[in-house]
């Protein structure tokens, strides 16, 4: 099995690719050891010095290391055995019971063409580096979108200018009743 590892823009992110699908039902992100239950893989990664968050996202894993954590050269061939170990394993990415996340039934028809951009253009420009956003709130008076960034996104510093210049800019175009764009931390 050969692992490609790609950059990005987050310094503190580093995204493994293991040629397969990783988490094809839906991304999921792991912030501690305590959430890292849900996943055999998370778990290990968390017993690495320094870890300090993992997304799986359809066919990649980033890790985040700690703000002041060892460096990459360090960490990559520790982490890289992790990951080789699990998927040669065959254990699943998931225990049983950690399903992942809610679908909303009853959006507006203005949040089910907000959800549809970000799953059509927005998600897997976003996924390229490492990442991932999500929908959280709008509010159809004010026209605000809420949204959370995740994985390699999370923390990164050209995260906001991303939100601004790319997503807001998006939005607005195609979703005229959306008046701004904010991250939810």
């Amino acid at each position: 099995m050969f692992i490609q590892t790609e950059p990005t823009p987050n310094p503190n992110a580093l995204k493994f690719l293991p040629g397969r699908d990783v988490a094809p039902g839906g991304s999921r992100e792991f912030l501690s050891i305590d959430q890292a239950t849900a996943s055999p893989l998370a778990e290990a990664l968390f017993q690495l010095e320094d870890v300090s968050g993992v997304f799986f996202g359809g066919d990649h894993i980033s890790v985040t290391r700690a703000e002041h954590g060892r460096d990459w050269s360090e960490m990559k061939p520790e982490i890289l055995s992790v990951i080789m170990d699990h998927f040669v394993s065959g254990q699943p990415l998931m225990r049983e019971g950690a399903d992942a996340v809610d679908h909303a039934e009853d959006d507006s028809e203005i949040v089910a063409e907000i959800k549809s951009l970000l799953d059509s253009r927005i998600r897997p420009a976003v996924a390229q580096d490492g990442g991932d956003i999500l929908f959280d709130a709008f509010d159809e008076e004010s026209g605000v979108l809420r949204l959370r960034m995740r994985g390699a996104c999370a923390g990164c510093p050209s995260s906001a200018m991303t939100l601004k210049a790319g997503v807001e800019q998006m939005m607005r175009h195609y979703v005229p009743e959306v008046t701004s764009v904010e991250q939810v931390i």
